[in-house]
């Protein structure tokens, strides 16, 4: 399937493109916002309302209108560039964080203002991570370095879904739990602010808009053509966040501590990490569209495996086999959806995919919470493989019906008409003209 990378360049040189290590760290920076988020306006919620079902509803609903609308807001980066349209997003989003922090601040706040500002927060979530992924192809078009890019950026926004909690932790130890909301509102704040003035991003205007919207497919076509990235990144979404509530039951069931849950997934982790990295470092001798299934089929057989653990040391090891595919297929996924979508349709491409991922890590985690009731753990445990490998299955039995189709002629630049937003498959990449650019928690 793949060769050790002979002669490729390294991460190192991923980083000396230039402009690459500034706008890279811009954006990891507003991204770390989203990292932490999370548990800050649970914990502040909580303290203010003392109601988890407040908290809980309240986290959801912000993580509801900030995944779903997703594609909306990547799609106003791509129609007037990221600086026109990620500054004001980024400004609103952070008043408005700042607003839930006030109002949390104390104790009996009004559950209904604070869904309020939460659902209007969620909603202006700047696409940091789609606009970011997008831009890496305005610094090269070389393939060797836009797989090491996107598994570097995959691996990197894994590490901040692990650091951000760490964060708020400390964070809750000296400060009262809204503080977090505050410090996310700044970061996101410096860190766009940061980004767009990064001279790669600053120069990128929407030019190519017209030009694209000019051109028009059936939204059919394009829909089909969506389905390759998407369906597989909603299968390993629903497939992880089943997972972890899977591995919290496990636990329970065998009388562990939290502490041992909190290892098992710090695992998983990590082995996502090293999937990456060694993802990025391969020489391929299959497509990304055929590598895609593939990745997503593994992932399926080790959490299935994990079923059959008789102890804690056996689903770690099943859990950090699942870990190696899990950043691989992400950012495989990213990959497809980016060099597929001309230049005008790019952020939107990733952020679809971002989407599939979130949707299906919360879908996972209640359905996952709905059958660890009533089934044994191994059968959930199989359940859970099986929806990554039905994903799979998709993928490669819709993967021919597109293939024949190429970059530059005017079906396959179509199909991510203004209309349908949709973006289409991998295709072979153009040459790169300075257009727009085209996020997990993001998960």
């Amino acid at each position: 399937m793949s060769a050790p990378a002979q002669g490729r360049p390294s991460y190192a040189a991923v980083l000396r493109l230039p402009c690459a290590r500034r706008t890279f760290g811009a954006a990891l920076l507003g991204r770390l916002s989203y990292g932490m988020l999370a548990l800050s306006l649970m914990l502040a919620v909580t303290r203010s309302t003392g109601s988890y079902a407040v908290a809980g509803t309240i986290t959801a609903l912000f993580g509801a209108t900030s995944v779903f609308l997703s594609p909306v807001r990547a799609a106003l980066v791509d129609r007037h560039g990221p600086r026109a349209a990620l500054l004001p997003m980024a400004l609103l989003y952070a008043v408005l964080l700042g607003a839930l922090a006030a109002a949390s601040w104390r104790l009996g706040a009004p559950a209904w203002l604070l869904g309020a500002l939460a659902a209007a927060a969620g909603a202006a979530t700047p696409p940091l991570g789609p606009s970011a992924r997008a831009v890496w192809r305005e610094l090269t078009e070389d393939p060797s370095l836009l797989q090491r890019a996107f598994s570097l950026d995959g691996v990197a926004e894994e590490m901040l879904l692990i650091l951000g909690p760490v964060l708020v932790s400390v964070l809750v130890q000296s400060a009262p739990p809204a503080a977090g909301v505050v410090v996310s509102a700044l970061l996101v704040g410096a860190g766009t602010l940061a980004f767009v003035l990064s001279p790669v991003v600053r120069d990128l205007g929407p030019a190519a808009v017209a030009e694209g919207a000019a051109r028009s497919e059936p939204r059919s076509r394009g829909a089909r053509a969506l389905l390759t990235p998407v369906v597989v990144a909603a299968g390993v979404g629903l497939s992880l966040g089943a997972m972890d509530l899977l591995v919290l039951a496990f636990a329970t069931e065998r009388q562990h501590g939290d502490d041992v849950v909190a290892w098992v997934l710090a695992a998983h982790s990590a082995g996502s990490a090293v999937g990456g990295l060694v993802n990025g470092a391969v020489r391929w001798r299959i497509g990304a569209r055929g590598r895609l299934p593939l990745l997503a089929v593994g992932l399926g057989l080790a959490l299935a495996a994990a079923g059959l653990a008789p102890g804690v040391g056996a689903l770690t090891a099943a859990v950090v086999c699942a870990g190696f595919f899990v950043a691989p297929a992400f950012t495989t996924a990213y990959l497809l959806a980016d060099e597929a979508a001309p230049p005008e349709r790019r952020t939107r491409a990733g952020a679809w995919v971002n989407t599939a991922v979130n949707a299906g890590l919360s879908g996972g985690t209640a359905a996952a919470g709905l059958l660890a009731a009533r089934l044994p753990l191994g059968v959930c445990f199989a359940l859970a493989g099986g929806v990554a490998l039905l994903a799979a299955l998709a993928c490669a039995v819709r993967t021919p019906k597109t293939a024949g189709l190429h970059r530059g002629s005017p079906s396959a630049e179509s199909l991510l008409s203004d209309e349908s937003l949709l973006p289409p498959e991998s295709l072979p990449v153009a040459k790169k003209r300075p257009r727009p650019p085209s996020s997990r928690p993001a998960r």
